[in-house]
């Protein structure tokens, strides 16, 4: 069908601001490594702090996965994250993101899980549609039980005040896991940090027990435990397997359930959205924020290695040979890019160099941009007028979810470094809300997909292979959507080795490593390694390899700027 070599990449208004419009000094008081998301937040916090901030981006294009890019003339994808909901309050009032652009458009509903056969208590129902109204969410779920739509507002609720507890955690670095060493100004760190952790365990209450089970459960346990129907089941177990290695049955998937949850847009705890010309315009908004203030971006340059003087990092050598001096160096790279791959050998303990070489950053996902010429025509709820979007193509879409059991075979044959014939699809069209994304009438459709393992059983993946495999995908999309493969105009397909190569996400981990219990607060990314520093004086590390870890939230580029600063004031 379409071979993706032959997509021409088209540059942005998100390239071409940062691109040979300032002079490269040879010294600032702050270099960041990599303009993500989180990089940038670090440094519109530094620059409003008064240092002189330079951001380092190896693309043609800031944002590192909060990236739009116009992968087909005419078409613009959020490339590789596609959703907002976790970025921190604190970040957007701090920052006045609204003010320096950014623009959503708040879905609702959220969810819609089509069936391919008819069920349901009358052998009628076709889909599960679950959104922000109360009412009509219980009354799509009372299709399926009548004892899951009681159930689920009390689910919801459970969730919310689980997730308000933890808000502290998120804005606050971790409890040091041990005081020796550390200064007096950061013990009162890590006693507030203990406060914080001591408020939220408090807040939790009676709902502790159900907070220990998310944290450690699969879960298949504790949906099994609210709900009896598979539709709902399914759609919930999602969350819990996203960006993840890990089935639902597994320990641990409870958590990543929870993550998903904890993000909050305009005061709606648990809101996701479209952000206006894509998730580019995230880090374009961040990216104002802090030019406005005097940093300065760089594209296409490449940081090869970390300089280093007596066990101080001193700035950055470019892949050029240029050397930008720099008082503290914050790297938004993965643990593993930044320990391991820029800094000189033997600068680490070998004890840390061990906890590196053991970090989890396995990942499941493949991810499809495709560029079509009108709107999925669902055969669960068929389009009431031609080429008009519904409320159901405004979601989160769920292509193979009627029951749990066909994510875990998903799964189970990833682990066998096999292609799924029926993979997990998380199917958005953000064009559905978002008008500025392509050509009237015509739709940007974003597929992520799960479980495709990193190494195929039968070799490496090639062009061929990954075409078969978005071929497989399309196929099982035009079995609940008639019409859809042939209204493809083009499209873009990422597996974990080209999210490893195009955006520097080590094992194509979208959250720079595993979400689980051993990598998380003060375990993330080591326990050796936690609250952002490491044993050379001057480094950070900025990016969700830290705490609280992955997503479009902000909270690691916040909190790390905040420790390094503390450094900066003292020297």
């Amino acid at each position: 069908m379409f071979n993706s070599r032959l997509i021409k990449v088209v540059e942005t208004n998100y390239a071409k601001r940062f691109v040979g419009t300032l002079q490269l000094k040879s010294q600032y008081d702050a270099v960041i490594i990599g303009a993500g998301h989180n990089g940038l937040v670090s440094a519109a916090y530094l620059q409003k702090s008064g240092l002189d901030v330079c951001i380092l981006e190896r693309r043609h294009v800031i944002g590192g996965a909060a990236v739009t890019e116009e992968i087909i003339p005419g078409f613009k994808f959020s490339r590789a994250s596609y959703l907002l909901s976790l970025i921190r309050p604190q970040i957007m009032k701090d920052l006045e993101l609204k003010k320096y652009g950014l623009k959503i458009y708040l879905r609702n509903p959220s969810s819609y899980t089509p069936l391919l056969e008819p069920a349901g208590l009358n052998g009628k129902a076709t889909s599960l549609t679950i959104s922000r109204d109360s009412k009509k969410t219980a009354e799509e779920i009372a299709k399926f039980s009548l004892k899951d739509a009681k159930a689920f507002g009390d689910y919801e609720k459970q969730l919310d005040r689980i997730v308000s507890a933890l808000d502290p955690l998120l804005d606050n670095p971790p409890v040091p896991i041990s005081n020796k060493g550390l200064s007096l100004k950061e013990k009162w760190t890590g006693f507030k940090s203990a406060l914080a952790l001591g408020s939220s365990l408090k807040s939790i209450g009676s709902d502790l027990p159900a907070f220990y089970e998310l944290m450690t459960a699969p879960a298949s346990k504790i949906l099994n435990k609210w709900f009896e129907s598979e539709p709902l089941k399914a759609t919930l177990a999602t969350d819990s397997v996203i960006g993840a290695m890990i089935s639902p049955l597994h320990p641990g998937s409870g958590y990543v359930l929870l993550h998903h949850v904890m993000g909050e847009l305009e005061g709606i705890k648990g809101a996701w959205a479209y952000v206006e010309g894509g998730m580019g315009g995230v880090s374009q908004a961040i990216a104002n924020c802090a030019v406005d203030h005097g940093a300065s971006v760089f594209c296409n340059k490449q940081v090869s290695s970390i300089i280093m003087e007596k066990n101080v990092a001193k700035g950055v050598v470019l892949s050029d040979g240029t050397e930008i001096k720099a008082k503290i160096v914050l790297s938004n790279a993965t643990s593993k890019v930044t320990y391991l791959d820029l800094l000189p050998k033997e600068s680490l303990p070998e004890e840390i160099l061990r906890d590196l070489k053991n970090v989890d950053f396995t990942s499941p996902v493949t991810k499809i941009n495709v560029a079509v010429d009108r709107i999925p025509n669902f055969r669960a709820d068929p389009n009431r007028r031609e080429n008009e979007p519904m409320v159901h193509h405004r979601c989160s879409i769920h292509i193979n979810c009627e029951n749990s059991q066909l994510i875990h075979d998903s799964y189970v044959e990833a682990q066998q470094g096999k292609i799924t014939k029926r993979p997990m699809v998380e199917m958005v069209i953000p064009s559905s809300l978002d008008p500025t994304l392509c050509p009237s009438g015509k739709h940007v459709v974003l597929l992520f997909t799960q479980f495709t393992p990193y190494h195929l059983a039968d070799g490496e993946w090639t062009e061929e292979k990954k075409n078969q495999y978005a071929d497989l995908v399309f196929s099982n999309i035009e079995e609940y959507a008639p019409g859809f493969i042939n209204s493809v105009v083009g499209r873009d397909i990422l597996t974990p080795p080209d999210l490893e190569k195009t955006f520097g996400l080590t094992g194509g981990n979208i959250f720079h490593g595993a979400l689980s219990l051993d990598q998380l607060y003060f375990s993330r990314p080591s326990i050796n390694l936690s609250n952002y520093k490491c044993p050379i004086n001057g480094l950070y590390l900025c990016g969700s390899s830290s705490h609280p870890g992955g997503g479009v939230m902000g909270a690691p580029g916040r909190l790390a700027a905040l420790a390094a600063l503390k450094e900066f004031k003292r020297s």
